[in-house]
C-alpha cells in the first residue's frame, strides 16, 4: 500500500508542476477530490454497516487539515521558485529527518548505528540538492513543506486509529476544500498573495485526475499506518524522491547539475531506508 501511495504521490505531484499556478490548481483539486470523495462515501457508508467518527477523531482531521493547508501553501510556494528535481527530494527528505530530530531531542530517543548513517546520508542528500538549484529562493518553502508533513503524519497516525479510515480520509479532504479557498481569500486581502494574470487553469478533468491520485495515495497512507508503525510505512513512501527527480531531470529538462541532483536523491532515498532499520 505505501509503495502504491509513493506511485500515486509522485504522479500528483508531476501534474501539479506542470499544470500552471500550483495554489490555483490545488483549489480546483481539493474541491473535485472532496467532491469524488463524497461520492464514494455514500456507498462505502451503506455497504460497510454506517460506521462513526469518533468526536476526537474529528479533532484530530481538523488539525491534519489546517496542517495540510499550510503544506500545500508551502508546496505551492516552492514550485513557483524552483525545479521539480529539486524542491521534492528536499521537502520529502526533510520530514523524516526533522521527525528524528524531535523524537532526539524530545522523547528521548536513541539511534542505531544504520540510523546515525541514514541521518548522516539524509543531510548530506538535502544539501547536494539544495546547492544543485540555480537559485536558492525554493529551499525554505521546500523545508517548511517537510516540516509540516512531518507534523500532519504525526497527527494522523493517532486520528487514523480512532475512525474508520475512508471516513477520517473523506473528512479531511472536505476540510481542505473548504480551507483552502478561504486561505486564498485571506491572503489575497492581506496582498500576501496576487493570482498571476498567466496563470493556467488546470482543466476539470485534469483537476478531478489529479484530486483521484492525491485521494488514493493518501487513503493508501491512512490504511497503511493503521495497520504498521510509521517508522516502517513513511520510508516505503519516499521511493518516490528518486522516480521524480529522474522525471523532472529527464522529462522537464531540468539538466543544471543533473548529477548533484540524482545523487542527492539517491542519498536521500537511502537515508530514509536506513532510518527504518
Amino acid at each position: 500500500m505505501a509503495l502504491a501511495a509513493a506511485v500515486f504521490h509522485g504522479t500528483w505531484n508531476v501534474l501539479v508542476k506542470v499544470s500552471g499556478d500550483p495554489i490555483v490548481t490545488f483549489r480546483r483539486v481539493t474541491l473535485t477530490t472532496a467532491v469524488v470523495a463524497t461520492i464514494a462515501l455514500v456507498p462505502a457508508w451503506s455497504l460497510l454497516g454506517h460506521p462513526r467518527l469518533d468526536p476526537a477523531a474529528a479533532g484530530f482531521a481538523l488539525v491534519s487539515s489546517v496542517l495540510e493547508t499550510a503544506y500545500l501553501w508551502f508546496l505551492s510556494t516552492a514550485y513557483r521558485r524552483g525545479e521539480l528535481s529539486a524542491v521534492y527530494p528536499i521537502a520529502r527528505g526533510s520530514a523524516p529527518l526533522l521527525s528524528v530530530f524531535v523524537g532526539l531531542a524530545l522523547l528521548g530517543e536513541r539511534l542505531t548505528p544504520a540510523q546515525l548513517l541514514g541521518v548522516a546520508l539524509l543531510l548530506v542528500g538535502i544539501l547536494a540538492v539544495t546547492v544543485s538549484q540555480s537559485s536558492g529562493r525554493a529551499t525554505l518553502p521546500a523545508l517548511l513543506t517537510g516540516v509540516a508533513i512531518a507534523a500532519y503524519t504525526s497527527v494522523d497516525r493517532v486520528g487514523v486509529r480512532l475512525s474508520t479510515p475512508w471516513l477520517y480520509g473523506w473528512l479531511l479532504f472536505t476540510l481542505l476544500a473548504l480551507e483552502l479557498p478561504i486561505s486564498i481569500w485571506i491572503a489575497s486581502a492581506l496582498r500576501l498573495y496576487r493570482l498571476p494574470q498567466s496563470a493556467l487553469v488546470p482543466s476539470w478533468r485534469q483537476s478531478t485526475l489529479i484530486g483521484a491520485f492525491m485521494w488514493a495515495g493518501y487513503f493508501l497512507v491512512l490504511w497503511a499506518l493503521s495497520l504498521a508503525p510509521l517508522a516502517v510505512v513513511a520510508p516505503v513512501r519516499e521511493t518516490a524522491v528518486v522516480a521524480v527527480a529522474v522525471w523532472g531531470v529527464w522529462r522537464l529538462r531540468e539538466r543544471s547539475r543533473a548529477g548533484m541532483k540524482l545523487s542527492g536523491a539517491v542519498a536521500t532515498l537511502a537515508g530514509v531506508v536506513l532510518l527504518a532499520v
